[in-house]
């Protein structure tokens, strides 16, 4: 497992680094799109037999694009993506004081603009074919509660 962060804090390292599974778990500290990172990400997931893809960090449309456009193709055939907090979309307008996304500046707005790209454009996956994702609307319909509505991006 690979986790990404632009803050490692020494208390959250520590934890992960105590944790029995500790070993399976690789960290990288710095900006999810910067072009060095996603080269390390892109590597990592080169030897991988399954990638799935969380996203949870700068929940600005342009962050989470990028973020898509950078991993996404790195996707395993019927994995998934899960972009978080496509819900901001869905909250009154003004709710998100104090930070940069809102209402139309956000997750979800980034994840159907993301999927417009891919009717448009064919863009390779890691393994070569053409990258085809869905919005699997059956995994979240199975939960409860959510905070990613339209956020299971499933490769097909």
């Amino acid at each position: 497992m690979l986790g990404i962060d632009i803050d490692i804090r020494p208390h959250n390292k520590e934890a992960v680094l105590a944790h029995p599974m500790a070993k399976r778990i690789e960290m990288i500290q710095g900006s999810s799109i910067a072009p060095d990172i996603a080269e390390k990400v892109k590597q990592h997931a080169a030897k991988a037999k399954t990638v799935f893809i969380c996203l949870d960090s700068n929940h600005t449309h342009d962050h989470v694009l990028e973020e898509l456009k950078l991993y996404a193709p790195l996707l395993s055939k019927g994995s998934y993506c899960i972009v978080f907090d496509t819900i901001v979309e869905d909250m009154p307008d003004g709710y998100f004081q104090n930070r940069p996304w809102d209402k139309g500046n956000n997750p979800k707005t980034a994840v159907f603009e993301y999927l417009k790209i891919l009717e448009k454009e064919n863009i390779p996956a890691l393994d070569g074919e053409r990258l085809k994702m869905e919005i699997d609307k059956a995994a979240f319909d199975k939960l409860l509660i959510s905070v990613a509505p339209d956020g299971f991006l499933k490769r097909v």
